[in-house]
Order: C-alpha cells, then structure tokens, then sequence
C-alpha cells in the first residue's frame, strides 16, 4: 500500500470510542463552576496545541476537568515545529514510542498509522516522517475532541484575586480570560527563546542572518553559499535542507575539533528518569543537568549521512567564530583557532540552540522576577550561570517562590515546556517521556482543585440523595426513618 494513501474506514476511531467506553472516560465534570462578576471562570487554560498540550489537554479532560480551553498561536495543521522550523527528514525518535496516548493503545501512533496504511507498511517503516507525525497530532486533536482555539496568541498572564488573567491576540483583537491554572506547553523555546551570540550583529537579520530555529524561505539561496555555526542537529538540517533546495554550497564552522560520540539523552531514558527524576536532591539533579549539558549529544546519523550525500557539504573543525559583519550583499566571519582566517558566504544560520531564562519568557513578565531558579537552592551557583537560570519547579511543573513577597497565583503557573528538564528531566522537552509530563501536570491540578474546591464538594456529597434500596422491602421514605 502506498504510504501517501489515506484510508478512511472509521475502523480506528470506533475502536478509540470503544477503548474509552470501556474505561468509562472521559468521566463527568466534578469541578464546580465559578464566575466572577458575570464572567465565568475556566479551570485550566493550556498554552501550545502541540505534542504536550494535546498530552495535558487530554489527561485534564481524562481525570474529569473539562472546562478548559486550549490556546494555540499557529492555524491548524502548524502546531509544535513539525512543519515549520524542524527541517530534518524525520522523527529522531524510535517510531514505537507511544507519545501522547494517554496509556490507551488505539490513541499510538502504531495504531494511527496501520489504520492508514496497514501492518506491512508499519513493519517497513524506519522512523516518522514530520509530517505524517503532524498528520498524527491533528487526528488526535480532532478524536480526543479537544477545545482548541487556533490563531490566539497568549501575551500576558497575570494575577487577579487569586485567579489568572490571560490575555491573548485573537483574530478579532485581544481578549482576555480568567483561569484557576495555567499550563504553558510552549515548547523548546517557550522558556526563554533563541539563544543569539554576541559576535553575530543583530542588523544582519533578516537579509543575510537568520537563528536556526526561525521560518526561512530557501529558495532565495538557490545557487548561493551557506555558512552554518553550529555541530548540533539543527545545524546540519538547515545545512541538508538548504543543499536540497538548490543552494551551492553549505559549510558548518565548528569550534570543537570533533563531534560529540555517545547521546546521553538516549542512555537517561526509562521509567527511572521519567518518574524519578525529582526524587534525586537539588545538587544530584545540578550536577546530572550539568553533565548532560557539558557532554553534548552528537547528531543522529541519518542526519550526518543526508548531509554527506549531497554535492557542496562541507565541515570545517576547530574553527570558533569570532564575529560576523557586512560587507556588501555577503557576510564575512572571522574565525579562530589554529588558522585564524575571514570567510565569505552569501548567507548565515546561526545554529546556536534555546536560552532557558524566565525574564525572557514575555508572558510571565509579572511572575518571573518571583520564580525560585536553580541559583537559589544551589550553594556557589555562579560558577554555572547557564544552570541557575533554570527554573525550579514543583513536581506537578508549577513555579515555587523564590521570596515573601511572591504573587500568590505564582503556583497556579505549570511550566510544561523546555525549561522543566532540570527540574523534572526531559518529559514535556521529548516524544518518550510526553504522556508522563501529562499525567503530572493534569494530576498535579486536580488536587490543586480538590483542596480548592474541598467546602462545595462535601457540601454536594451532603446533597447526594439517591436511595440505594428504594425496589426493596427494606426502602425508608426520606422523613420516614425510625426515631
């Protein structure tokens, strides 16, 4: 069968219906409502449609908390960096990894996938195509029935009387929403952003410069000569695709002498690390960041071959920019090491990762300065600056204060992005450890609400009157009972 068929006998989606009926889900709403002066209160708002939101979105809605919203920036279909800016071929992940199912095995992938295609083309799959993982992502956004609202971008969040004013652009202009809890699943960027070197001058962008993680149209560079700075995935992806679309040349300059051999990231999988992550002290979890950040992780090898295959790839090793400048249509870098020399090129990406900084973050403007990070639970922090930016979350990702006079509604925020990996590992940052990151957060809410809304929730099981023995002999009529 054609992998580019789509089947649409319904044959996956009654089984999914069928799965969740059997596992009496999703459950009813228990959270009693709440308004405020007219204006109604939502339980949970979820920043990001993508892999974690979907996981988040569905766990809430899978433990009964339903009235929530899920709030995503891109149309449909451009959810998460699938099709946007991630530009290697496929998944870096194994395709049997079950993602964000929330444990049931009709919402995988696998199931997904033999659905369309069928168990021979699943069998001669290698990994997942982007796009068809994207494919994937939107089914389950449309199965789960999950209510999301596309085009609205989150650029505010603050504190209300104990609740959460979330303010957002929309299509039809900026709204706000009120929130008992926030859920950021924004993303690798989404705790402080691009990181940009201080050699590169920001006025090369967009003409001549461009960060790796950013939307680039290739086709300007067709015939044209890329230099890359960077050895890590995303460098030699921009330099393959880039090559593919008919650009000359792609060159990557690398400080290093060698590429990192051994991806760590792969060997600190499991339920241990998923699970046990924040179990360890904050100075076990400092020094395991810190050594995962220090070894580096190599690129996978099918990327290092797709890039080896093409006609004017190339890789220079010890060769650290200096500085980049303009000089006429082209941009000139100086470069160090054992032969300092300037080499022009006619474009540049800048491979250079993510910053995890919440001052960067401009949504939690109001909440960032208040947020406890690493360098404040970790003696002589200083000497790791990249480190004690790191937020120090609560297990269920939400932000802990760092002083007395933190906002109350500081704990209401769950950071569920990159900015989680010191505190919690690496399960809202990668496709193995998604579906955990969303049963911690969406547990960590319901008995958030539980305390909460514990008063109205016993004065309803006081209310509760259903007589049991009502077709018995033994019934009571209500004001009947035995004195």
């Amino acid at each position: 069968m054609n992998q580019t068929t789509r089947l649409a006998s319904g044959a996956l989606e009654a089984r999914v219906r069928r799965d969740l009926e059997f596992l009496n889900l999703p459950p009813r709403n228990w959270v009693p409502p709440r308004a405020r002066q007219g204006e109604a209160v939502l339980d949970v708002v979820v920043v990001g449609a993508g892999m974690n939101g979907i996981a988040a979105a569905g766990a809430l809605i899978h433990r009964g908390i339903s009235n929530i919203a899920v709030l995503e920036a891109r149309e449909p279909g451009r959810e998460g960096p699938w099709m946007t800016t991630a530009r290697m071929d496929t998944l870096r992940s194994p395709k049997t990894l079950p993602g964000p199912c929330l444990g049931i095995p009709s919402l995988t992938f696998r199931a997904w996938h033999e659905d369309r295609f069928g168990p021979e083309a699943w069998e001669a799959l290698y990994k997942i195509p982007n796009a068809m993982w994207q494919d994937y992502l939107s089914w389950l956004q449309r199965v789960l029935e999950l209510p999301v609202r596309h085009g609205v971008r989150v650029t505010d969040v603050a504190p209300e009387e104990g609740l959460l004013r979330v303010t957002a652009e929309t299509p039809q202009g900026p709204r706000t929403l009120l929130a008992r809890h926030v859920v950021l699943a924004t993303g690798r960027a989404g705790a402080g952003g691009l990181v940009w070197p201080a050699f590169v001058p920001q006025e090369l962008v967009p003409d001549l410069a461009i960060q790796a993680c950013e939307p680039l149209d290739f086709a300007p560079l067709m015939g044209k000569s890329l230099a890359v700075i960077g050895a890590g995935a995303s460098a030699w992806d921009n330099a393959a695709t880039a090559l593919e679309r008919g650009a000359a040349s792609a060159t990557l300059y690398v400080r290093a002498k060698s590429l990192p051999q051994i991806n760590k990231g792969r060997g600190s999988t499991g339920p241990h690390y998923f699970h046990g992550w924040d179990a360890l002290t904050p100075e076990q979890r400092w020094e395991l960041m810190g050594y995962m950040l220090d070894v580096r992780s190599p690129p996978p090898h099918e990327t290092v071959h797709r890039a080896l295959r093409l006609k004017g790839f190339s890789i220079v090793f010890g060769a650290p920019t200096l500085g980049a400048r303009r000089e006429g249509a082209q941009v000139v870098l100086s470069l160090g090491g054992e032969t300092p020399r300037e080499v022009a090129h006619d474009y540049l990406v800048v491979a250079t990762g993510y910053r995890v900084d919440l001052d960067h973050v401009p949504e939690l403007a109001r909440f960032a300065p208040h947020a406890r990070r690493f360098g404040d639970v970790i003696p002589d922090a200083a000497t790791r600056p990249d480190l004690a930016a790191f937020p120090f979350l609560g297990t269920g990702f939400e932000l802990l204060p760092r002083g007395a006079g933190a906002p109350s509604e500081l704990g209401r925020i769950h950071l569920m992005n990159h900015g989680a990996i010191a505190s919690l590992g690496a399960i809202s940052s990668d496709i193995p450890g998604v579906m955990v990151a969303g049963d911690r957060v969406a547990q960590s809410i319901l008995r958030a609400l539980m305390r909460a809304e514990w008063p109205a929730i016993r004065e309803a099981l006081q209310a509760f009157d259903e007589p049991e023995l009502e077709s018995t002999p033994f019934y009571v009529p209500r004001g009947m009972e035995p004195k």
